[in-house]
């Protein structure tokens, strides 16, 4: 079988490859050889899949239905095998094989075609909240999994160099980066995040209703975690006249369901919400970036 890529990996990983990577390129040779390591049968590749890995169909040699997935370096692969495999499938997907090749992970098969975004949006964000919160954990000893404070440093950066570069989007940019120190200026918390959750990585599972997929793990406070949560279907939002209203319910409701602090949600989720729309111009994504700054307005 020919493992084409989908155009919507292809676009996000040009957005971010460093020079000399080939990793695209060699995609379909790796992904045959991890079919034929692993004694797997081929039924299809997810479409459109996501922005950071290929995923495969498929079923083992005993006929269990199971996904492939084959991520870059960049998208830190090793680091979501530690995660799913210290969660042990509660509140995320399963783990088949827990040692396969280097970027490559053999997952249990969920739906992939059915996502909590499919529930109407109050509904949704109940069963993505409480599937979030059976992930926050804490972490193995001796982990080596990024801190928040490490994360958001890295990020900080590229925020400033950004602003540096388009004095627009300065004023926002030096809020956000504000609010980032006086969080990290608190009492650290340390749970297992999953780091770039949304309703869209929480499918629907055989064993549980939901289960959450594709963590990008990281060690820090939940409402990071949920911050990410709020300016879910954000393009419905700015469409909305009360998107603001609605905005600033979500970020109290969110936050009395899960027991975390309103003033540190809206802080993480001013952060991220810039930091997304920053690095949105950055790439060539202007329309993205316009929604997710003008979201930021309003925190």
């Amino acid at each position: 079988m020919a493992f084409e890529p989908p155009q919507r990996l292809v676009r996000a990983l040009g957005e971010t490859a460093p020079d000399g990577d080939d990793w695209l390129e060699k995609l379909p040779e790796r992904a045959q050889q991890a079919v034929e390591a692993g004694e797997l049968s081929v039924e299809r590749v997810q479409v459109p899949g996501g922005r950071s890995s290929l995923v495969v169909l498929v079923r083992t040699a005993d006929g269990t239905p199971a996904v492939l997935k084959l991520a870059p370096p960049r998208a830190r692969p090793e680091s979501e095998r530690a995660a799913l495999a210290h969660w042990g499938g509660r509140g995320a997907v399963q783990l088949l094989e827990p040692s396969g090749g280097e970027g490559v992970l053999l997952l249990e098969r969920l739906h992939p075609d059915v996502s909590v975004r499919s529930l109407p949006e109050a509904k949704a964000l109940l069963e993505a909240a409480g599937t979030l919160r059976r992930l926050w954990v804490e972490p193995p000893e001796g982990h080596a999994f990024e801190t928040v404070a490490e994360r958001t440093g890295r990020q900080g950066r590229a925020m400033r160099a950004g602003a540096e570069a388009d004095a627009e989007v300065a004023p926002l940019v030096d809020a956000a980066l504000a609010v980032r120190e006086e969080l990290l200026a608190g009492p650290p918390e340390h749970r297992l995040l999953h780091g770039t959750f949304r309703q869209s990585k929480v499918l629907g599972a055989e064993r549980m209703p939901w289960l959450a997929v594709g963590p990008d793990p990281v060690v820090g406070e939940c409402a990071f975690d949920l911050a990410r949560l709020v300016r879910d279907r954000v393009e419905d939002l700015i469409a909305s006249p009360s998107g603001a209203a609605t905005t600033r319910r979500r970020v109290k409701r969110l936050a009395e369901s899960l027991e975390v602090d309103r003033e540190r949600l809206r802080g993480w989720t001013l952060f991220r919400a810039v930091e997304s729309g920053v690095r949105a111009r950055r790439v060539g994504r202007p329309q993205d970036a316009e929604l997710l700054l003008e979201f930021a307005t309003w925190l």
